[in-house]
């Protein structure tokens, strides 16, 4: 049974507390709005008094002294919410450990946890938690239990319902208020195992829920994120599944591949790629259009990465912008934006749905941020571009057994956020002999072409580290800017036939990870991934290595660009080179003519001019604050909020796990 806490405080306080704070409601989801566009309103914060903003309180979660020994497995990436007033006006939020907390948000002040008590996987798994979705059933009495209700995925594969105002679980959702999808996914699994004739193969962690559910109406859904894509050709499915949001009862599933012949993408796939394949997973945020009844996936890349010899052609619905009737989950379009991906380019971030002016006409659309730097819209009610997109030729020269697509489709009207391609004239590094090393390893790697499949000589990628994330971008509609962060590095891909491999290293508890050679299970091969760096650890090629850039969506200009992040905190001398830092996180703007930013490893918070780029304030924070901020007003004060933390792969020289909240004085 999950334990249950409502921390020490009145009913007379609380109610009193509901009736006397004015809030002016900002941010009730984790973009900021059903279609993530990190904007708010609020101005009280603006670029004449941003320089006075100060630290108007702090919190610790206490994630990491409760998980001591998984602190190098946690990040603490959550963006919170504010719940308005009639589902008690706290900020809420979940840890690494889907611990869920709700603050006071003038004071900081802890109101009510739940833990929803996860089992624990095995060394090497990863804990993290972005957020958690809220839903007001209009149906009941204001006055009864869980008419306002948050949902979080858990690390164990449950889905939890708990009452928002106190943290109670909602006893009519599924069983004691959570729904076990774990079995769910076991039976899948087991199935599969059947159908291929070989043994389940599956262990806690291979799935598991990070992002925040999405919620349309009366359903509640959830992605998942899938831990098996790097090394085996049949782990799990990327199933997305909808859930009645009162009772917790299944209503539809969305499986990316399509396994069943008769879907009209299926003849895209063969019978024998449509029974084993898996992934193709929404590990990212999902966004709604509720007037139009309209979900919309990013979907990830089909299983497994690096290699698609057993799963031919285009792969749709795999790394695809798929949008679903949220009422019954049927196909309303979709868009692939990579086809046959075998560089691990997922869509990581989620949907912005805006409305912009084009050809004298106010059309809704979807842009969709990717790995590799490339911008698409869409028409929101058919995925048609409303840029120009065009298929252009690619190299087809894969490892023995691979089948590329001949083309790969590249907006044409609006700019690659980082040219593509790189030379060896250009390898770089602090001194002569860093130069030497770089220059000598991109001699040996192959380097022609953006989408130049992995070799067995090592494919080297600029921009090859993603230069969007799952942080995704902010939109203001105002000037019609997309702004984002921007990731500049080198990255190489590798296939190595399983022959060529010492079996000792695919054994090993690392194989596949921090560079290491790992077996692609199903296959011939072992595949390496690893950024490309000098010996004293600086990226191949020359800086920036990250940006921050804002687009004008009207003319498909970049108005301005900036780096983003010093390199002090990275150096044996901390000496603050503005050349940028590689980044995890996103941005929010506001009418106050402001960015917000953390993101960078330099352990720093920022504003910026909306308009011209110009930094106006920065801060020193506990850790590398790689989350999105958020921000809300309470009488008559703004507050601007993120989480620090670090982040286990990009950071883990300082996991922590504070909450910051900044004002003016």
């Amino acid at each position: 049974m999950v334990r249950r806490r409502i921390f020490t405080r009145s009913a007379l306080i609380f109610i009193s507390a509901l009736c006397s704070a004015a809030v002016a409601q900002d941010w009730l989801y984790y973009g900021g709005s059903q279609g993530g566009t990190h904007h708010s309103e609020l101005r009280r914060i603006n670029r004449a008094n941003v320089a006075s903003l100060e630290l108007a309180w702090s919190y610790r979660t206490g994630a990491i002294s409760r998980h001591p020994e998984q602190q190098a497995s946690a990040s603490f990436h959550a963006t919170p919410i504010l719940l308005p007033q009639a589902a008690g006006q706290s900020l809420v939020f979940c840890t690494p450990f889907n611990r869920i907390i709700a603050l006071d948000p003038v004071s900081g002040e802890e109101r009510w946890t739940f833990d929803a008590e996860i089992q624990l996987g095995p060394m090497g798994s990863r804990y993290n938690c972005r957020g958690i979705a809220y839903w007001h059933d209009t149906a009941k009495p204001d006055s009864e239990s869980c008419t306002h209700r948050l949902f979080m995925g858990t690390f164990d594969l449950r889905l939890t319902a708990i009452d928002a105002r106190n943290g109670l679980a909602c006893e009519d959702f599924g069983t004691d208020g959570q729904v076990d999808i774990r079995s769910m996914v076991m039976a899948e699994v087991q199935t599969k195992a059947q159908v291929i004739g070989r043994p389940a193969n599956y262990r806690d962690g291979n799935v598991q829920f990070s992002s925040p559910p999405a919620v349309i109406g009366d359903i509640v859904v959830i992605g998942s994120s899938n831990n098996t894509k790097f090394n085996r050709i049949d782990g799990p499915s990327g199933m997305v599944r909808a859930f009645d949001a009162r009772n917790g009862k299944l209503k539809w599933t969305f499986d990316p591949v399509p396994r069943n012949p008769g879907d009209p993408q299926a003849d895209n796939w063969t019978v024998q790629a449509l029974k084993i394949t898996g992934a193709a997973n929404v590990w990212s945020m999902m966004s709604i259009d509720e007037e139009r009844d309209l979900l919309f996936l990013p979907t990830a890349s089909a299983s497994p990465d690096f290699f698609g010899g057993t799963r031919p052609g285009e792969n749709r619905y795999a790394n695809s912008v798929v949008a679903l009737k949220g009422a019954s989950g049927e196909i309303a379009w979709h868009y692939q934006i990579v086809h046959h991906d075998v560089w691990d380019l997922d869509l990581p971030a989620q949907p912005i749905l805006i409305e912009i002016e084009r050809g004298g006409q106010r059309i809704p659309v979807v842009v969709q941020l990717t790995k590799q730097g490339m911008i698409f819209v869409l028409h929101r009610e058919t995925g048609e571009p409303v840029f120009a997109v065009e298929e252009r030729p690619v190299p087809q020269d894969g490892v023995a057994g691979e089948r590329l697509s001949p083309t790969q489709p590249y907006p044409s009207e609006l700019p690659l956020l980082v040219p593509h391609g790189f030379s060896v004239a250009n390898a770089w590094g602090f001194t002569f002999f860093d130069r030497g090393f770089c220059r000598d390893w991109l001699e040996r790697s192959r380097l022609d072409h953006y989408y130049a499949p992995p070799s067995r000589e090592g494919t080297a990628v600029f921009p090859g580290m993603a230069v969007n994330n799952w942080g995704g971008g902010a939109y203001d509609p105002t000037r019609n800017l997309l702004v984002v962060p921007i990731n500049n590095a080198l990255v190489m891909r590798r296939l190595i036939p399983h022959a060529e491999v010492d079996p000792d290293v695919l054994a090993h508890p690392m194989a596949g990870l921090a560079g290491n050679p790992g077996k692609l299970d199903g296959t011939d091969y072992a595949q390496q991934f690893q950024p490309m760096l000098s010996p004293l650890f600086s990226p191949c090629n020359p800086p920036p290595w990250g940006e921050l850039a804002a687009l004008d969506l009207g003319t498909g200009e970049l108005r301005w660009r900036r780096t983003l992040g010093v390199l002090d905190k990275l150096m044996p001398v901390p000496i603050p080179l503005p050349w940028g830092t590689p980044n995890a996180g996103g941005p929010i703007v506001t009418d106050g003519g402001l960015v917000f930013i953390g993101a960078t490893m330099d352990e720093r918070f920022r504003a910026f001019d909306l308009d011209t780029g110009a930094q106006l304030w920065e801060t020193e924070t506990p850790s590398a604050s790689m989350a999105t901020p958020m921000t809300y007003e309470i009488d008559g004060r703004q507050f601007v909020v993120i989480a620090s933390g670090g982040h286990m792969w990009q950071y883990m020289f300082n996991i922590t796990d504070y909450l910051l909240a900044y004002a003016l004085p």
